[in-house]
């Protein structure tokens, strides 16, 4: 059985990530990308879909563990009875290769370290052909070949036991024992063993400077800090993309079919995460996405995708891997994502409200940015009365869902600020003509009277989680009375022991089955709200127990089991991260004031 998901750390080249479990093991890996197929993959099923332990033999050894300072560098200590060592685990950064370092150091007595490597290409379907050899003298090294994969793993040497490779060495006070792997297309030659001590300064220092020009002037300032590390590590170096997590079909319930592939780029979380980063001054990661949507989306803006690859790929079929079993059994295992063909209406909204911010920030326009925002734009007028799936992706009817008709607005919205403020041209008249007739529009059908509340969609009586996004896009002030009504029905309807769902399952046609978590991100939103509204207390209080739900190295999932206190979903979730900064600046900007 896997760990509980907030067992697990992430390490990241900013190419791809692991994730690395409390008890050492490798449960999940992708090269060369994010959402390449798995080589280690027991987080979905058990150790015979791949896994990579590097762990003492001492089953009661005690383990703790941390990042390096603004790093992705993780560092497990290790207690035994017969002494103490350091596993540092890291993917080198910037080196144009696939490859994790694992360094054993011994810190006090001596301490026997076990190591079971099984590699599982294809998603846990390809058993390599393994051959073992000696290279630059005394250098051991494993080779594994199955189809266009191949990796290399050097370090102690492992013999064959079934279908796995395993070893044991002790490692005394003072030494230190390298263990390296890297994946390379089995076409080509094999490439030399990964210099270990130049590997870890390089990143260390890469993450490092990084980090150091994050500045947060309030008291999260750590978990600000982490989280837009997280956000940065889930950006692909070379494409710009950034994925809204590091796994797929992590389940939203415990053995149920909300099993979802998130190791693509998202138009709407994506935009999202831009915003945060250029608010906290970083404009290189701006341009770099920018640039990204501007190939993704290139051609005809009626062909646009809620979601691309991270290379701005458009064929995401979504199918199901059978002989997967699923985390704790929760099946299907989903690859690909049956969304990218849904219309969501507020996409091409956060997708404007971004570039506008970065406008505001500094960022100057590209030669097709504004080109780009037209082009949009013109697809907007000619859909802006269509209805959508919803942010929440329903797999039910369409709708005019509210904030999908705010998100409209909003495009119109920045459209006209772009020609106001910043002198683009473009038909301001008439955007400013639509831009109210989609609020009159939303106020005359998305406005509940009886409830004193906004609501999911028209005509509907539920409210969503998603209307708290309302006031941080400008629609109207967040101690709006009719806002403030909304924040009551949430409170009424979507609480669950203080925490929000994104709506009530119960009462959805979103084509599943009921029941989920409440939403961590929908959560931060709340605090925001109460930030920004006044509510200063009840803002702090949830800010300290949404904190307090983050693992041990500052990760959190999508949602959060409440009944049973552990996370849920795919981790380490883009959404819940950016939702903790923005509530964290929301806090901090109330106490300036």
């Amino acid at each position: 059985m896997p760990l509980p998901i907030e067992d697990y750390a992430m390490i990241s080249d900013c190419q791809s990530a692991a994730l690395i479990g409390r008890d050492g093991s490798v449960d999940w890996l992708c090269f060369p990308r994010y959402d390449s197929p798995s080589m280690f993959g027991a987080l979905l099923g058990d150790p015979s879909h791949g896994r990579w332990l590097v762990a003492p033999t001492d089953d009661s050894a005690i383990a703790s563990r941390s990042y390096v300072d603004k790093t992705f560098i993780l560092v497990t200590r290790w207690i035994t009875g017969t002494g103490e060592v350091e596993v540092t685990d890291f993917m080198p950064f910037g080196n144009r290769r696939a490859d994790i370092v694992r360094r054993v150091r011994g810190v006090r007595g001596a301490v026997t370290m076990r190591q079971d490597l099984r590699i599982r290409f294809g998603y846990g379907t390809a058993v390599p052909w393994v051959r073992q050899g000696v290279r630059d003298g005394d250098d051991r090294e494993l080779l594994a070949v199955a189809g266009p994969d191949a990796i290399s793993v050097h370090g102690p040497r492992l013999r064959a036991r079934g279908q796995s490779h395993q070893s044991e060495f002790e490692v005394a006070a003072g030494q230190t024992v390298d263990i390296s792997l890297t994946w390379y297309p089995s076409h080509r030659d094999t490439p030399p063993r990964v210099d270990a001590d130049a590997a870890l300064a390089a990143t260390t220092a890469w993450w490092q400077n990084w980090a150091g020009s994050i500045t947060h002037d309030g008291p999260y300032g750590s978990v600000v800090e982490r989280s837009l590390l997280v956000l940065r590590a889930l950006t692909h170096e070379d494409t710009g993309g950034i994925v809204a997590a590091a796994t797929t079909s992590l389940p939203e319930q415990f053995g149920g079919q909300r099993n979802w592939d998130y190791r693509y780029v998202w138009l709407r979380d994506a935009s999202l995460t831009l915003s945060v980063l250029l608010k906290h001054g970083f404009k290189s990661e701006g341009s770099h996405w920018r640039e990204w949507l501007l190939r993704a989306i290139a051609g005809d803006p009626a062909d646009v995708q809620i979601m691309y690859g991270l290379a701005g790929e458009r064929d995401l079929p979504e199918r199901q891997l059978t002989w997967l079993p699923g985390y704790e059994g929760s099946s299907p295992v989903r690859i690909g994502n049956g969304a990218v063909s849904q219309y969501q209406a507020d996409v091409i909204g956060e997708v404007i409200v971004a570039l506008h911010e970065a406008r505001e920030v500094g960022l100057a326009e590209s030669k097709h940015s504004w080109p780009l925002t037209r082009s949009l734009m013109t697809f907007t007028e000619s859909n802006w009365r269509r209805t959508d799936s919803g942010i929440w992706e329903m797999r039910g009817r369409e709708r005019h869902f509210t904030h999908s008709r705010v998100m409209v607005w909003a495009a119109f919205d920045r459209a006209v600020k772009a020609c106001e403020q910043f002198g683009q041209e473009g038909p301001v008249d008439r955007w400013r003509r639509l831009r109210d007739a989609v609020r009159a529009e939303i106020e005359e059908h998305g406005f509940n009277e009886k409830r004193n509340s906004y609501v999911q969609s028209y005509g509907s009586h539920e409210v969503d989680a998603s209307l708290l996004v309302l006031p941080q896009v400008g629609y109207l002030a967040a101690d709006d009375p009719r806002m403030l009504g909304t924040v009551a029905a949430l409170e009424q309807d979507l609480l669950v022991d203080g925490l929000v769902m994104r709506y009530r399952t119960e009462a959805s046609s979103d084509g599943l089955p009921a029941g989920e978590h409440p939403f961590l991100a929908c959560s931060f939103w709340l605090v925001e709200q109460y930030a920004n509204s006044g509510r200063i207390e009840q803002a702090t209080a949830l800010m300290d127990r949404l904190v307090g739900l983050a693992n041990d190295v500052g990760l959190l999932s999508e949602e959060y089991d409440v009944a049973d206190h552990r996370h849920a979903g795919n981790t380490p979730q883009a959404l819940s991260h950016l939702a903790l900064v923005r509530a964290a600046d929301a806090i901090a900007a109330h106490l300036a004031r």
